[in-house]
C-alpha cells in the first residue's frame, strides 16, 4: 500500500467542525447545517467603482477559494476578483467546455492559434487557428518555458487532471521546511482532501475496465522493471465515471475532456470550496476583472485598482476600490508578476528582496514510449490519470501515467514526470516593456530529463521498446518546454512570514502556490490547498 493516499485524521485532532467552533465561526456551523441565518447577502453583479470591502481576494484558484470560504465562515464579507470567465453558460453545442480533441474559441486565453501541450502526432502538427477569446487555458510564454494555467472562476482546478496527491511524509521537510509536518499531515492535509472531494478508484474496477488499460500497461512495465506503482486519488467522481462506462450518464472523462474543462464528473472548485463559499451569502465574485495596483491608504487599508475586460481582452472600465485586507491568490505566476511590479513601481516599495524569487516548474517533463503490438493501451482512455511510478528516492522522479485520449489505438504509453530539479527562476520588473520577466532557461531542464530517464531508460531496456519522437515536434523525445505546475515567486518564510503575511504591510497576504519553493515532489494542488487551510486558520485566529 503506497502512502500516496489521503491522510486520515487522528483521534483527538481538530475536525473541520472543531476548527469552525475554535475560530468562533457561527456562520460556518450555520452553513454546515444549511441554515446560514446570520449570513449577510453578497453583493450582486461585479464590484463597483469606489466600493469598500473588508476582504479582497485576487484570484479564485485553490488558495483564494480556501481563504474566501474560511473568512466568510468567520463572518467576514469577501469579494473575489477573477481575471477569467465564470464558465457557467453553455456554448452553441449545449456544453460549457470544449472537448480536448476539438479545441475552439473557448479553449485558449487570448490566442489566435492553439498551443497544445502535445503539439504533434504521427508527424502531423495539431495546432489550429481559433478566434481570440478569454478561453479557459492560458499558455503563457516566457523565454525558455511555456506555463499552462487555468483561466476562470476555479483557476487551475478547471483544467488539471485532478490527481490529488499528498506527498510522502518523508519528503515534506524539503518542500516546506518552516512548516510543522505533524500539523499538516494530521489536520490540514485531511481537511484539504475533504474540502476538495477527493476519492479513490475502485481497484477491482481499475483492473477490469477498458478505460484504464493504458494505466495497467504502465503498471505492468513499471513493476517488471522493479519500480513502485502507486494508485493516486483524484477529485473526479469515480462513481460517475463507472456510470459513464456503463452508458448511463453523459460522458466527460471518457469523452477526452480535461485540459479545456470537464462538463461532468469532476469536482472542480466550482463544485466544492467556491460553492460552499457562495452559500454563506458573504462571498461575491467579479469575473473578467484584473487587479493592476495595490497600495496603502494613509488611514489604513489598501487602494486597489482593477480593470474590467471583455471577452476580447479589451479594457472596458477601470475601477478603484478600497479593501481592509487583500489576499494575493492569482497563482504562482500571477501573484509573482503583480508583486514584483508593485515593488518596482513604488506601490509597495517595502516588499523584501525575496519577492519574485524561488520560482520553479515542479520539475515537469513529458515523454512517450512506443510499445509492442502485444501491449495495446486502448482506444478508449479515461482522461483522469490515477496511477504513477515512484522512483523519487533513487532517481529523483515521480511519473504520472498519463492518458493519450486520441480515440484510436496508439500502442503508446505517455507520462508526465515530476522531478527533483534544483534550478529556480526569478521574476523581475522590466521598466522598458512595463512587464514582469521570468529568468528561465530550457537548458536547465536537462537535469529533469536525466532524472526521468532513470525510470524510462530502464523500462525501455527491459521491454525492448523505444521513445516516441513525434509528440513534441520532429524527432523530439522530451517535452521539456512547458510546465503545468508553476510554484514559488513569493516563498513562505522568505518573501512572506511563516503564514503568508507580507512584512511591513499589515493586512496583505499571499495564500497560493507562489508560497511553495518550486517543487512538491508530486502534483501540487492538495499541498497548496492544505497550506492555505493552515495559513488562513492562523490569520483568522490572530489577525481578525
Amino acid at each position: 500500500m503506497s502512502d500516496f493516499t489521503m491522510p486520515k485524521r487522528e483521534p483527538g485532532r481538530v475536525s473541520r467542525r472543531g476548527f469552525l467552533v475554535g475560530t468562533g465561526s457561527i456562520l460556518g456551523l450555520g452553513l454546515m447545517s444549511r441554515t446560514g441565518a446570520s449570513a449577510a447577502p453578497a453583493a450582486a453583479g461585479p464590484i463597483g467603482d469606489g466600493a469598500r470591502v473588508p476582504a479582497l481576494v485576487i484570484g479564485t484558484g485553490y488558495g483564494g477559494s480556501v481563504a474566501a470560504l474560511r473568512l466568510a465562515q468567520a463572518g467576514v464579507d469577501v469579494h473575489m476578483v477573477e481575471m477569467g470567465m465564470a464558465w457557467d453558460t453553455p456554448g452553441s453545442d449545449g456544453k460549457i467546455f470544449a472537448n480536448t480533441r476539438t479545441p475552439d474559441y473557448r479553449s485558449y486565453w487570448l490566442r489566435t492559434r492553439t498551443k497544445q501541450p502535445l503539439s504533434n502526432f504521427l508527424g502531423y502538427p495539431l495546432d489550429k487557428d481559433v478566434p481570440r477569446y478569454t478561453g479557459i487555458l492560458d499558455a503563457e510564454e516566457f523565454p525558455g518555458i511555456t506555463v499552462y494555467q487555468g483561466r476562470g472562476v476555479g483557476g487551475g482546478s478547471l483544467v488539471n487532471g485532478g490527481m490529488a496527491v499528498t506527498p510522502k511524509r518523508s519528503r515534506f521537510a524539503a518542500i516546506l521546511p518552516s512548516v510543522n509536518a505533524d500539523e499538516m499531515y494530521n489536520v490540514y492535509y485531511p481537511r484539504a482532501n475533504t474540502g476538495l472531494g477527493v476519492n479513490e478508484i475502485d481497484r477491482t474496477w481499475f483492473d477490469t475496465t477498458a478505460c484504464y488499460q493504458f494505466a495497467r500497461v504502465g503498471r505492468k512495465h513499471a513493476q517488471r522493471s522493479g519500480f513502485e506503482f502507486v494508485y493516486v486519488p483524484n477529485v473526479y467522481d469515480f462513481n460517475y465515471m463507472k456510470q459513464e462506462a456503463a452508458g448511463a450518464v453523459p460522458k466527460s472523462a471518457l469523452e477526452a475532456e480535461v485540459i479545456y474543462g470537464n462538463n461532468y464528473g469532476k469536482r472542480s472548485l466550482q463544485q466544492t470550496y467556491l460553492a460552499q463559499a457562495k452559500a454563506t451569502g458573504r462571498v461575491s465574485i467579479s469575473p473578467l476583472h484584473k487587479v493592476t495596483s495595490v497600495s496603502p491608504l494613509s488611514g489604513g487599508g489598501y487602494t486597489v485598482v482593477i480593470e474590467q475586460i471583455d471577452t476580447t481582452g479589451a479594457t472596458t472600465a477601470t475601477k478603484t476600490v478600497t479593501a481592509d485586507r487583500v489576499f494575493f491568490a492569482a497563482g504562482s505566476v500571477g501573484t509573482s508578476k503583480l508583486l514584483v511590479k508593485l515593488k518596482a513601481t513604488g506601490a509597495l516599495p517595502g516588499l523584501n528582496g525575496e519577492t519574485g524569487k524561488g520560482w520553479g516548474e515542479n520539475g515537469n517533463v513529458m515523454c512517450g514510449r512506443a510499445n509492442h503490438m502485444w501491449d495495446p493501451t486502448g482506444s478508449l482512455q479515461s482522461s483522469m490519470p490515477t496511477g504513477g511510478i515512484d522512483n523519487w528516492d533513487a532517481g529523483g522522479a515521480f511519473a504520472e501515467i498519463a492518458p493519450l485520449p486520441t480515440g484510436i489505438e496508439t500502442y503508446a504509453s505517455f507520462y508526465l514526470a515530476i522531478t527533483n530539479t534544483p534550478r529556480r527562476g526569478e521574476f523581475s520588473w522590466n521598466a522598458a516593456t512595463g512587464q514582469a520577466d521570468l529568468n528561465w532557461q530550457t537548458a536547465w531542464k536537462q537535469t529533469s530529463i536525466d532524472m526521468a530517464k532513470t525510470i524510462f531508460d530502464k523500462i525501455n531496456a527491459k521491454e525492448g521498446t523505444i521513445y516516441r519522437t513525434d509528440l513534441f515536434g520532429t524527432y523530439k523525445i522530451w517535452g521539456d518546454h512547458l510546465t503545468y505546475h508553476p510554484l514559488g515567486g513569493a516563498v513562505l518564510n522568505k518573501a512572506t512570514d511563516n503564514y503568508g503575511r507580507l512584512p511591513g504591510y499589515p493586512g496583505l497576504y499571499v495564500i497560493d502556490g507562489s508560497l511553495i519553493p518550486g517543487n512538491t515532489s508530486v502534483n501540487p494542488f492538495v499541498t497548496i490547498t492544505a497550506l492555505a487551510e493552515r495559513n488562513i486558520e492562523k490569520i483568522i485566529t490572530t489577525d481578525l
